[in-house]
C-alpha cells in the first residue's frame, strides 16, 4: 500500500461530500496539501512566463530572440530528464522536490532583480532560462512520479487529472494578472510574485505526512546503466514506445507555436500587454475545461484511445484557425479551442502511460516523458521561431498545426488497425 492510500471517511456532508465523490483523489490529505501549494506556486510561474516573453521582445523586437529563449529553457531538460528520471527512481522524491522548487524561487528572484534595477539584457535572460530549465529537468520527472504516492494506483488517473486541472486554471489566471501587472508597473513584478508563491508550494511539501516508500532500482549501479534499463523497457512496450515518439513530435513541433503568441498579439491584431494576456487566458480557459471535464468521470481504455485522437484534432484546429485570424476575438475562440485539444491528449498520454508502466520503471518512463514534452522543444523552438523571422508568424504557426493534424491522421490509423486486432482477437 502506497502512502496515504487510504482515503478519509466521508462523514461530512455537503458541498465537500460531493466534491470528493466528483473527484476522489480529493480523498487524500497528501493529494489536498500538495494541488493547494501548487495552485498558488503555478500562477506565479505561469506569470513569470508571460511576462518573459514580453520582456523579451521588448528588449530585442525580433521573434528568432523568443525562440532563443525557449531553446535555453528546454535544451537542459533534453540532456539532464533521462539521468534525472533514473534518480526519480532512487531517492526520497520529496526532499529532492522541496531543492529544486527553492532553486526555482531563487532564480525567479534573481530575473526580477536584474529587471528592476534595469540592467538586464536578452543574453541574461537567456542564461536565467537556461539554468531554470536544468532544475525543471530534475523538477518535473520527480513530481509527475511522486503523485502516486499521494493518491496510490486506484485514484491516479482522477490526480493527473486534477493536477491537470490546477496547472490550467493558474493558465487562466496567471497570465491574466501578468498582463495588467506588465502594462501598469512593469515585468519586476511579476517575477517578484512568483518567488513569492513558491513559499506556498514549499509549506505544503513540508507538511506532507509519507512513509519511506523502498525503491527497487540499485542504487550503486551507474545512472547511464538505470537509463539504458529504461529504454530497453519502452522499446519492448509498443503502447509505451508509441505514446512517447508521438508525444515528442506534437510537443517538439505542435506546441512551440505558442512562443508567437506575443508577435501575433503586438503584429497581427495590434493589442498590448494585455491582449497578450487576453490570448494567453483563453487557451488556459479551455484547458482548464477540458482538464476538469477528464477528471469528472472514469474512463475505459477505448475511451483513452479516443480521447487522445479528439483531442489532438481539436488542437490542430484551433492552432490553424488561430493562423487564419485577424482579429482578436475570433483568435480568442480558437485559443480556447487549441487549449482544450492540447490538454485532453496531454493529460490522456500522461495517464496512459501512468498506467501502463511498471512502477520499477516510473520515474525513467516519466523522465522519457519531460524529455519528449519539453526537451524536444528546444529544437522546435528554434525552428518555429526561426520561421516566423522569415517568413512571419501566421506561416510558422499554420506549420505547427499542420504538423499537429499529420500525427492524428497517424494515431486515427493505428488506433483503427489495433482495434481491428482486438475485434478478431475477440473473435
Amino acid at each position: 500500500m502506497l502512502p496515504d492510500a487510504t482515503p478519509e471517511p466521508l462523514l461530512r456532508a455537503g458541498p465537500r461530500r460531493w466534491l470528493i465523490a466528483g473527484f476522489p483523489a480529493l480523498r487524500h490529505r497528501n493529494f489536498r496539501l500538495f494541488i493547494a501549494g501548487q495552485s498558488v506556486s503555478l500562477i506565479g510561474t505561469w506569470m513569470q512566463s508571460v511576462a518573459q516573453s514580453w520582456l523579451v521582445y521588448r528588449l530585442s523586437g525580433s521573434r528568432f530572440a523568443l525562440g532563443l529563449v525557449a531553446f535555453a529553457g528546454y535544451l537542459p531538460i533534453l540532456c539532464l530528464a533521462p539521468a534525472a528520471g533514473v534518480i526519480a527512481d532512487r531517492v526520497e522524491r520529496q526532499r529532492l522536490i522541496v531543492i529544486t522548487q527553492t532553486l526555482a524561487m531563487g532564480l525567479a528572484l534573481a530575473l526580477g532583480l536584474l529587471v528592476a534595477a534595469r540592467v538586464v539584457t536578452v543574453p541574461l535572460v537567456v542564461l536565467v532560462a537556461g539554468c531554470l530549465g536544468a532544475v525543471s529537468a530534475f523538477d518535473i520527472p520527480l513530481r509527475q512520479s511522486f503523485i502516486v504516492e499521494l493518491v496510490g494506483a486506484e485514484d491516479l488517473p482522477n490526480a493527473i487529472a486534477l493536477n491537470s486541472s490546477i496547472f490550467n486554471a493558474a493558465r487562466v489566471v496567471g497570465p491574466a494578472l501578468a498582463g495588467s501587472l506588465v502594462a501598469a508597473v512593469g515585468e519586476a513584478a511579476c517575477f517578484f510574485l512568483n518567488a513569492a508563491s513558491y513559499l506556498a508550494v514549499l509549506a505544503a511539501l513540508l507538511s506532507l505526512r509519507l512513509d519511506r516508500v523502498r525503491r527497487s532500482a540499485e542504487p550503486s549501479a551507474p545512472v547511464l546503466a538505470g537509463f539504458l534499463s529504461g529504454l530497453r523497457y519502452v522499446r519492448r512496450e509498443p503502447a509505451l514506445r508509441n505514446l512517447l515518439v508521438l508525444l515528442g513530435v506534437v510537443s517538439g513541433l505542435g506546441l512551440q507555436y505558442s512562443i508567437l503568441i506575443p508577435v501575433f498579439a503586438k503584429e497581427i491584431f495590434h493589442a498590448d500587454a494585455t491582449g497578450y494576456g487576453l490570448l494567453v487566458t483563453a487557451a488556459g480557459i479551455g484547458s482548464v475545461v477540458s482538464a476538469l471535464h477528464l477528471a469528472a468521470r472514469r474512463y475505459s481504455r477505448a475511451q483513452h484511445r479516443r480521447n487522445l485522437l479528439v483531442g489532438l484534432a481539436m488542437f490542430s484546429i484551433g492552432v490553424l484557425g488561430l493562423t487564419a485570424s485577424r482579429r482578436l476575438g475570433f483568435a480568442l475562440w480558437f485559443q480556447a479551442l487549441a487549449g482544450y485539444g492540447a490538454i485532453r491528449y496531454l493529460a490522456t498520454t500522461n495517464t496512459l502511460l501512468q498506467l501502463l508502466v511498471d512502477e520499477r520503471y516510473r520515474g525513467r518512463v516519466m523522465g522519457l516523458h519531460t524529455v519528449m514534452f519539453l526537451g524536444t522543444a528546444s529544437a522546435g523552438s528554434l525552428v518555429i521561431g526561426a520561421l516566423a523571422q522569415r517568413f512571419g508568424a501566421p506561416p510558422a504557426a499554420a506549420l505547427a498545426g499542420i504538423v499537429s493534424l499529420a500525427c492524428g491522421c497517424w494515431l486515427g490509423t493505428r488506433l483503427r488497425r489495433l482495434a481491428m486486432r482486438e475485434r478478431q482477437a475477440a473473435a
